[in-house]
């Protein structure tokens, strides 16, 4: 950490002493890279050489929290944590249609523990790209795949102080591969995107396990009503107040061959792989400060979902599969305080129900936009019940407060 802050002290210094200026061109990096739709407000701080031939545009953002959680059978409790820390590098080299980008993590949660024999996740996007046009780009390396629309926004531009649950079960997230997107966005027409990508289903900062199994990833997006503006469907509430109607359609699906995680690229490993197939689907609407969301997702495995230790078949773990829905609603007032509501179901695949229980979550929220996503105040009420397969049920809910600020 120290030789990044240094890092970043160096370029301060290089950009206010140094023959180095910073300008914005319309070539810059914060034109769409739809395979990284982080949320910006602004453009961050950017170095271009006076030649041109290389530029670097810095960021960072944080999200720090504090929740009182209650579950049932257990003490209450306090939380506080900096649930994101995130640095951001991104720009070109030699020529703008070749770009990079970078973002490394350093929050607990984030990282997550240190485990023996695996890799630390401190990388989160590492990604060369060709750009030779408007409608076209070209990616290869680690970064998120075209899978539902809560988890390819980035975590910055939500508008509850989380994803739903059903993201955290059923999100193909990143992965290391090849991705091509064709864009067709208009402002006042038919739109629409095409996104596929082959990729090596074991998730991020993966090394040492090679097979034959890779993942293949297609999906499609519709804009009835032309774009959103300022790129809307990447961040969650309509900040803008589009003026005319938006629509957004979109589906996704994947086959990942020979998985081996419990949720393809990402949970714990399996005892034996799996071939996992995900169905994405998702819906957005952005109105006048009214918006609406909804998404459902699921996953299915073409051999039974549970995998038994070889060596001891007491000893047992599962692919999770099943489906679930999301439905989320919002206004946002002309002083930018936005009040939500959510709703999401979540159900398990016949393989797990006797596992894991169905879970119904409810959530109601409160956030401040002083400077759009980049700098909010968010306040939120959650409620989940949980039933198991032989009729028990457990009621958990948390209150929390969390701030974001970011370039």
């Amino acid at each position: 950490m120290k030789k990044t802050i240094f890092l970043l002290l160096f370029l301060f210094s290089i950009s206010n002493n140094a023959q180095v200026t910073i300008q914005q061109t319309k070539e810059d990096n914060d034109l769409k890279l739809t395979a990284l739709p982080y949320y910006s407000f602004g453009k961050g701080v950017g170095l271009t050489s006076p030649d041109s031939l290389f530029q670097l545009n810095i960021r960072f953002r944080m999200q720090n929290r504090v929740s009182y959680v209650k579950n049932d059978g257990e003490n209450s409790a306090y939380d506080g944590q900096i649930r994101r820390l995130r640095l951001r590098f991104d720009g070109y080299v030699g020529n703008p249609k070749f770009l990079y980008a970078i973002q490394l993590s350093f929050a607990p949660g984030d990282v997550g523990e240190v485990v023996e024999g695996e890799n630390i996740n401190i990388i989160r996007d590492a990604v060369v790209f060709y750009r030779p046009n408007k409608n076209w780009n070209i990616s290869f390396g680690q970064t998120k795949l075209p899978g539902n629309r809560q988890r390819v926004n980035s975590s910055g531009g939500l508008q509850l102080t989380d994803r739903t649950i059903n993201n955290a079960k059923f999100t193909i997230d990143r992965d290391f591969g090849f991705q091509v997107h064709n864009m067709n966005e208009f402002k006042s027409k038919f739109s629409y995107n095409l996104k596929g990508a082959l990729s090596t289903g074991e998730g991020r900062n993966v090394t040492g396990k090679a097979d034959d199994g890779v993942a293949v990833t297609g999906k499609i997006e519709l804009m009835p009503f032309g774009a959103f503006e300022k790129d809307g469907t990447y961040f969650e509430g309509d900040i803008i107040r589009e003026k005319k109607p938006k629509l957004m359609l979109s589906g996704a699906f994947q086959q990942n061959n020979h998985a081996r995680r419990t949720q393809g690229q990402l949970g714990n490993d399996l005892f034996e792989k799996r071939t996992m197939r995900s169905v994405l689907l998702d819906a957005m609407f952005k109105y006048k400060g009214w918006a609406a969301m909804s998404s459902f997702m699921s996953r299915t495995t073409t051999d039974n979902a549970i995998t038994y230790n070889p060596n001891d078949i007491s000893e047992f773990n599962y692919a999770f599969v099943g489906n679930g829905f999301d439905y989320q609603i919002s206004y946002n007032t002309k002083k930018n305080y936005e009040f939500i509501g959510r709703y999401s179901l979540q159900n398990v695949g016949n393989d797990i129900e006797k596992l894991a229980p169905k879970v119904k979550q409810y959530s109601l929220g409160v956030t401040k936009y002083i400077w759009e996503h980049a700098f909010k105040l968010q306040a939120e009420i959650n409620y989940d019940t949980l039933k198991y397969f032989d009729g028990n049920t457990k009621n958990n809910w948390y209150l929390r407060f969390q701030v974001e600020i970011g370039i």
